[in-house]
């Protein structure tokens, strides 16, 4: 016969009776804090992973805190949780349309572990971003999504978003960027 222990459980008890039960709780979708910026830039170097993204993930852990938290949040990010554990995320920042003459949204990553694919977690985050657009009067949510993709690609489109053929996304980076900024400087500088 077994005796008790403090809490009231027996001396005998089995290892497998001291494991607490695995807890299922509903998903849901909060705010970022502080405290995700690591998991956000695990979440972050995983999808450029599985989207096989052409280039190395230089931002690290206190870009994203500095982006989402610092003096001038950059962004917003939101986390899908599923019992008690990160299991996606999305990251979004505000847009302007001089053309709509409002707000808008544009989503930069929107990841979901692959355990939890196909369990509706990425229709929910998109899902909640759609809620916050027209919380804010937003006129549009908009993202962008590699070519290669196809999962997404259908997945974008069995929610009836629409591709835009009529703009080409352009960039300016690195040294380019550097050599237009300071091929400029001297605009608007009184002539000596």
């Amino acid at each position: 016969m077994g005796g008790s222990v403090p809490g009231g459980m027996r001396q005998n008890a089995r290892v497998d009776d001291l494991k607490s039960p695995a807890i299922r709780t509903k998903p849901f979708i909060r705010p970022a804090q502080p405290e995700d910026v690591d998991v956000l830039h695990r979440f972050v170097v995983e999808l450029a992973e599985v989207e096989e993204f052409p280039g190395e993930v230089t931002a690290r852990p206190q870009d994203l805190a500095a982006a989402l938290f610092g003096p001038r949040p950059a962004a917003e990010a939101v986390v899908a949780v599923v019992d008690g554990a990160p299991a996606g995320f999305a990251l979004f920042y505000s847009t302007y349309s001089t053309i709509v003459g409002r707000p808008g949204i544009h989503l930069d990553d929107l990841y979901v572990r692959a355990e939890h694919r196909g369990s509706g977690l990425g229709r929910a985050l998109l899902g909640h971003l759609a809620q916050l657009a027209v919380e804010r009067g937003c006129g549009r949510l908009e993202w962008w999504v590699l070519r290669t993709n196809d999962p997404a690609l259908r997945f974008y489109r069995g929610l009836r978003a629409r591709a835009l053929g009529e703009i080409e996304v352009m960039r300016l980076d690195g040294e380019v960027l550097r050599d237009l900024a300071a091929a400029t400087r001297t605009f608007g500088e009184p002539a000596r």
